[in-house]
């Protein structure tokens, strides 16, 4: 686990910890810590018991499910806009899913038992992460949906408009083999598609390195998980008045 550092962050800049009252935020205030999302970094593996949760406000970590035959998938993204550690509050302590870092950031970081805290409390914390906890599964879900009955053209502009949406610019440094890692299909599968994808005009690519160049014309090709999922988060969880 990465040492806590001093960057300048505010803790605001994530959504969840934005959307907390004075008095909420202030009270944890003292409890979080700055810490570094490095590409790659493990923040616990399926069954671990985690002892912190934690409130990106930059990068983005994937929810992967891996397999008994080396294969696996991604389930779900958070960037900004949410929380790692939901294990802590729901009572089962840990997930059969690991967390990594698929795009390098920062993040702060609570304690179980500070969170347990405010949850005991009944505050606003526990209302909103519930709330954002709803918001999680439906993309889960609507992830296993798509997986199984889209293509990987669909899929794969799922997940770039997914990750964009929470880098919030429209380049994305990854590989395509972490790509393929992400969505479960083979090399040549994202390959081919992000090809495509550049022909047409949707986005430039460079070795490591996506470039959305044509949101519109992408949005009316994916498939329909896309909105899905973000009209469930938009519905779920209180906006942030910036």
């Amino acid at each position: 686990m990465s040492e806590p550092i001093q960057v300048t962050h505010n803790p605001r800049d994530n959504n969840i910890l934005a959307t907390l009252n004075k008095t909420d935020f202030e009270r944890i205030l003292p409890d979080l810590q700055l810490v570094e999302l490095p590409l790659g970094l493990v923040l616990s593996e399926a069954g671990d018991h985690v002892e912190f949760v934690h409130f990106p406000v930059s990068g983005i970590v994937s929810l992967i499910y891996d397999l008994e035959n080396g294969s696996s998938s991604e389930i779900a993204i958070v960037g900004n806009e949410g929380m790692i550690g939901i294990s802590i509050y729901m009572g089962g302590e840990s997930l059969p899913s690991s967390t990594e870092v698929q795009c390098p950031g920062y993040a702060f970081r609570l304690s179980r038992k500070i969170l347990k805290r405010e949850f005991a409390l009944g505050g606003q914390i526990q209302r909103i992460a519930l709330l954002y906890t709803q918001a999680l599964i439906a993309q889960t879900s609507q992830t296993a949906v798509c997986n199984q009955h889209h293509s990987t053209d669909e899929r794969f502009s799922r997940w770039l408009l997914m990750t964009i949406d929470r880098m919030h610019d429209n380049e994305v440094f990854i590989t395509q083999e972490l790509i393929s890692k992400l969505l479960g299909v083979r090399r040549e599968s994202v390959s081919e598609t992000s090809s495509k994808l550049q022909k047409e005009g949707l986005i430039t690519c460079t070795r490591g390195c996506i470039t959305l160049a044509n949101r519109k014309k992408l949005e009316e090709r994916v498939c329909e998980c896309y909105a899905t999922v973000t009209e469930e988060y938009e519905r779920l969880l209180p906006k942030v008045k910036k």
